[in-house]
């Protein structure tokens, strides 16, 4: 029988999500790291971003272990931010910076997760009074969740950028296919769906 490691299994599927994420920013340039491709603005960097400051204040600050114990960033929760801060890297935030702090945010993260028992219990300091309290089960699945889903937005942002795509380097999970292929593909779920779309 194999043995149940709950706490092991979670965070492996979360530094799976974090190295996918990581690697949709490889090879490109500043500009493309950045550049909005969604109506609301979604950008690789920003979702890094993002996802740093959310493994930060989960891992952090509701188990009373801040990152930021003084000072903390512009675009932080507790600073009175612009709305949507968090999702972009301005001018002056390099990209090292931001995928430095996301590196740091693991390490900080995964001490909680080794330190705290899963059923560890915490506060979220911007929820709602009567659903604060949270344990680090909880925590470690909605980080993991978010994670991927933000992965996912990257995948879809990348493949916008220049055609890449795939789950993480050497582990493509489309069909191995050449361009003729695809293209193919496309048309032909185009004209699938004006065919149900006229019906």
């Amino acid at each position: 029988m194999i043995e149940a490691k709950p706490k092991a299994d979670l965070l492996r599927y979360l530094q799976e999500a974090r190295d996918a994420l990581l690697w949709k920013l490889d090879g490109l340039s500043e500009y493309d790291v950045r550049r909005p491709l969604t109506p609301t603005g979604t950008n690789l960097l920003g979702l890094v971003k993002h996802v740093a400051g959310v493994e930060l204040a989960y891992f952090g600050d509701t188990f009373a272990r801040p990152y930021f114990e003084q000072d903390p960033p512009p675009w932080w929760y507790t600073r009175e931010a612009e709305p949507n801060a968090d999702m972009w890297a301005t001018a002056e935030e390099s990209r090292e910076e931001i995928v430095g702090l996301y590196r740091q945010a693991w390490e900080h993260s995964d001490r909680t997760i080794a330190t705290l028992a899963l059923d560890a219990t915490g506060h979220v300091p911007w929820w709602p009074e009567e659903r604060r309290e949270v344990t680090l089960h909880h925590v470690l699945v909605r980080v993991l969740c978010d994670t991927q889903r933000h992965a996912g937005h990257a995948d879809i942002v990348r493949e916008l950028i220049d055609g890449s795509a795939g789950y993480a380097p050497n582990q493509g999970s489309l069909p191995a296919a050449d361009q003729a292929w695809w293209e193919n593909h496309h048309r032909r779920l185009e004209r699938v769906a004006r065919e149900a779309g006229d019906s």
